[in-house]
């Protein structure tokens, strides 16, 4: 009898419930999608030009591990524009292939066997599986619509063992939108020094928040060294493809990060770290054109649910919406089947994000209006339907 070759751990592990109705979305004719988190700008031309150049000149090897030294001294000072944290680009400092590969890093560095880590949910799909892989034990906690999906340090402290080491905290959000203001996250701060955990803050919307800056949970006293900052340019600089990301935090653990990724990786790609040295340098303007178009789009899907009577908390961050689907009677699933099948568009069921996600669906706005007010059209027509 032959072998099995595949590992327990792997194949236990569950598709990403995202991909599955884009799949299927690329298939069907006059069918739009508004399930993809990219965003549809281009990334900015400057960009675009700065890795052409690096081409041309041939700068085409292998950079540091921990990425160019230009990079990592632009990002540092970026944050300390940005969050009010400083960190030094030598030692706290690390490039990588995207935030996800960030994740992957920070767990595998941080995490033995049976270590607990608490993940907020409805969240991005990584977290969990991520977590499992680097043998250490996912403990969700369900966050509640009625606290317009933020994390309160009561459901924090009912979640903590004695086994318990890090906290995500995966906010502006993806799926719900939900921010946590400074107000929000002191709370969370006091618990996680008094109960001597640390923090994987992924931060990868910070740029797109529309009501008031973005408040990093490593700006607070005391947290500085108990939190790794993870961002990246995919989505605030409309970088996806060119899978550059970073983090930052204390230098023993960012150490152990760049080890791993030394052996897995080598390097982020070189011609994506020359570009966004141009990102963070000179594309502030054109980060804010982004952020005021979304902020349009955002407005716009808001007042659409409320004209057509759908429930959905004000989101302030990412380019998200998660409006609940619970008054017609059938799971999130079945919803975006349905209305993928009769109405040709796609949306991602909330589910895809957590079981707490039941009865809510994920809307991405990161579409140009005209597919959006054709969408929300067929919406429209759908939910009427449902109704009789």
């Amino acid at each position: 009898m032959t072998r099995n070759p595949l590992s327990k751990k792997a194949t236990a592990l569950a598709p990403s419930g995202i991909r599955k109705f884009f799949d299927i979305v690329s298939e069907m004719e006059d069918a739009i999608s508004l399930g993809v988190g990219e965003p549809d700008f281009d990334t900015p031309w400057r960009v675009r030009e700065e890795g052409i150049y690096s081409l041309e000149r041939g700068r085409t090897f292998y950079t540091s591990n921990a990425g160019l030294k230009e990079l990592k001294v632009e990002i540092s000072r970026y944050l300390e524009r940005t969050i009010h944290v400083n960190y030094d680009y030598n030692s706290e400092v690390l490039v990588t292939v995207g935030g996800s590969e960030a994740i992957d890093l920070a767990f595998r560095a941080m995490l033995d066997p049976g270590d607990e880590v608490l993940i907020p949910q409805p969240s991005y799909v990584s977290y969990l599986p991520c977590a499992v892989l680097a043998d250490g034990v996912p403990v969700t906690i369900p966050l509640q619509h009625k606290n317009a999906f933020k994390l309160t340090r009561e459901e924090l402290e009912t979640a903590i063992t004695p086994r318990t080491k890090i906290l995500v905290l995966p906010f502006p959000n993806n799926p719900t939108g939900s921010v946590m203001t400074r107000e929000d996250l002191e709370p969370i701060a006091q618990a996680v020094i008094e109960h001597d955990l640390y923090v994987v803050s992924d931060e990868i919307y910070s740029e797109l928040t529309y009501n008031g800056a973005h408040c990093s949970i490593a700006s607070l006293p005391g947290m500085r060294d108990r939190t790794l900052v993870i961002n990246g340019f995919s989505k605030g600089f409309a970088m996806t493809g060119w899978r550059l990301g970073y983090v930052c935090g204390p230098a023993p653990i960012v150490e152990q990060m760049t080890k791993i990724h030394q052996y897995a990786i080598m390097c982020a790609p070189t011609t994506s770290q020359y570009a966004a040295v141009e990102a963070l340098r000179n594309c502030g303007k054109d980060v804010e054109q982004m952020r005021e178009s979304y902020n349009q789009r955002r407005r716009f899907l808001m007042n659409e649910f409320r004209k057509m009577g759908m429930e959905c908390f004000e989101p302030y961050g990412a380019f998200y919406a998660f409006p609940s689907i619970r008054e017609f009677g059938m799971t999130s699933e079945e919803f975006a089947t349905r209305l993928l099948q009769e109405e040709k568009v796609a949306v991602v069921p909330g589910t895809a994000f957590g079981d707490c996600g039941e009865g809510f669906l994920r809307i991405s706005y990161a579409y140009s209006l005209a597919d959006l007010k054709e969408a929300l059209g067929r919406l429209e027509k759908f939910v009427s339907r449902l109704r009789g």
